[in-house]
């Protein structure tokens, strides 16, 4: 039984109580399962904050999925506002709830992580300032981090509203790509400061923090991402760090995003393996775009590739790598970067004694990828492109990459040249235009031509364009899980480099 916390560590008992339990499921509500058991043997007063805190999360998550009267359109809600999510838009709270309980369980716990954090702080704050008698006046905001976050503020005084807003479509604003790898010491201050700083400028995308530094893609006018990368640039903690140089930005706004996604994680960039085993700070050795370009084409000008004792490694997914790549490229065939570790555990005999070249979008993949390569021992040298594709296409937009840019927003790809290196999935033409799978629960993008998706041929596979069949016949039909053909068969070793 664990013991009931008193006043004097209530915030301790509350903090590691959800630290200890990372992967509580929301939904559990078996008294059999150890979740289930475990709930029940908390006290009262601890079963009410975590209610509440799950509550609270949930309301969050839902508030952020919603669209201003503006860019709603029709609601039944009597207030001029929808909801979209997984580019799914819906015009009633009962049909947003229901979707972010299915299919969003994940992201509601870690929202739920966060408020417990933020309530066990609170508890802490509170009860030192008491016992050093310090009290907030009535009417004043509390002191906590208050101050801390107004220092990173630009002002926007003599900035018009209109300025910071980017219509859509227009391509009026841009979008930046960032990241900086650091020691941070205190990623919730950063959190509370990044949110702060966007919603005032009104950007939207997606920023992760961690002890290790953060990693962002923002969207909206050019004057509002020129005012972050100005605080950005200022901030005490990165000004000696970052440069403007590592801003990659690309035409766009803040109709790219769905909305602004803010959070604190274990990694900036999920490769799935912990700091302290291996660091950041022992990287591949960075290539510029110019010293990249004349490596790959002497890679390419050796007609005998196998005796070629280098190696041209794309370390993204398959589908970003699909549309578009460096010619004669080794291109895993993987969906996510933390598969990225197990194919480069599977394959050390073919990266023994050799060259290897590392690219990926930003460059910030090919920091922990590099350093992954590095701790096996096995190469002669490992060398990372830096600024990634983003930085070379400024440079060689006619160079040795073929194909488009895929970006993590819903453009889905930059164009940077006439080339099509992809085909529709049924029919074989040349195709590389990405659309979401047809059936609503799987989030696989698609190839499919304008042709083939007239004759109703939208999903990703023939598996699930059964699966939405069966979704279509009613409202009661079960809800499948995203896995799929194509998940199920592919295999995560290339044969062959990419011609």
């Amino acid at each position: 039984m664990l013991p009931s916390p008193t006043p004097s560590d209530a915030g301790e008992e509350l903090e590691s109580f959800f630290l200890r339990f990372p992967d509580l499921d929301l939904k559990e509500t078996d008294p059999l399962t150890p979740v289930g058991s475990l709930k029940a043997e908390l006290d009262a007063s601890m079963r009410k904050k975590y209610a509440f805190a799950k509550r609270k999360a949930f309301a969050l998550f839902v508030k952020a999925k919603e669209v201003p009267a503006w860019a709603g359109g029709p609601s039944s809600n009597g207030r001029g506002v929808s909801w979209k999510c997984c580019r799914q838009r819906f015009k009633d709270r009962a049909g947003i709830h229901r979707h972010v309980a299915a299919l969003h369980t994940g992201d509601v716990c870690q929202q739920t992580a966060s408020v417990l954090k933020q309530l066990a702080a609170e508890t802490g704050s509170s009860r030192s300032r008491v016992s050093a008698g310090e009290t907030d006046r009535p009417g004043e905001p509390p002191r906590s981090a208050s101050h801390e976050v107004s220092v990173g503020i630009p002002d926007l005084g003599r900035v018009a509203s209109g300025e910071l807003t980017s219509a859509d479509g227009n391509n009026q604003g841009e979008v930046l790509l960032f990241y900086c790898y650091c020691e941070v010491k205190d990623p919730e201050q950063i959190y509370a400061w990044q949110k702060t700083l966007c919603q005032r400028l009104h950007l939207t995308g997606k920023v992760r923090i961690a002890t290790e530094g953060i990693n962002g893609t923002v969207g909206g006018s050019k004057i509002a991402t020129g005012l972050y990368v100005e605080a950005m640039l200022s901030y005490p903690l990165f000004k000696n760090i970052l440069s403007k140089e590592d801003f990659k930005t690309s035409r766009g706004g803040a109709y790219c995003f769905p909305n602004l996604r803010v959070g604190v994680f274990e990694e900036i960039v999920p490769m799935g393996i912990s700091s302290n085993k291996i660091s950041y700070k022992e990287p591949g050795v960075h290539l510029s775009p110019g010293e990249f370009h004349k490596e790959v084409e002497k890679y390419l000008s050796r007609a005998n590739q196998e005796q070629n004792d280098t190696i041209l490694l794309d370390c993204r997914n398959f589908y970003e790598s699909k549309i578009g790549h460096f010619r004669r490229c080794l291109a895993p065939d993987i969906r996510k970067f933390s598969y990225f570790p197990s194919y480069v555990d599977k394959n050390l005999e073919l990266f023994k004694d050799k060259r290897v070249l590392m690219y990926c979008t930003g460059g910030i993949r090919c920091e922990k990828g590099s350093a992954y390569l590095k701790a096996k021992g096995v190469c002669k040298e490992v060398y990372q492109l830096k600024g990634g594709i983003h930085k070379y296409l400024e440079e060689f937009p006619d160079g040795f990459y073929r194909g488009k840019l895929f970006v993590f927003d819903e453009r889905y790809a930059l164009s940077c040249g006439n080339d099509v290196v992809s085909e529709c999935r049924y029919c074989g033409t040349q195709w590389d235009q990405y659309k979401l799978c047809s059936t609503v629960p799987c989030h696989q993008l698609v190839l499919t031509c304008s042709r083939c998706a007239e004759k109703g041929l939208t999903a990703c596979c023939p598996v699930c364009q059964e699966k939405g069949v069966h979704l279509a016949s009613g409202p009661t039909a079960k809800v499948f899980k995203e896995e799929c053909e194509c998940t199920a068969k592919r295999l995560r070793v290339p044969t062959e480099p990419r011609q």
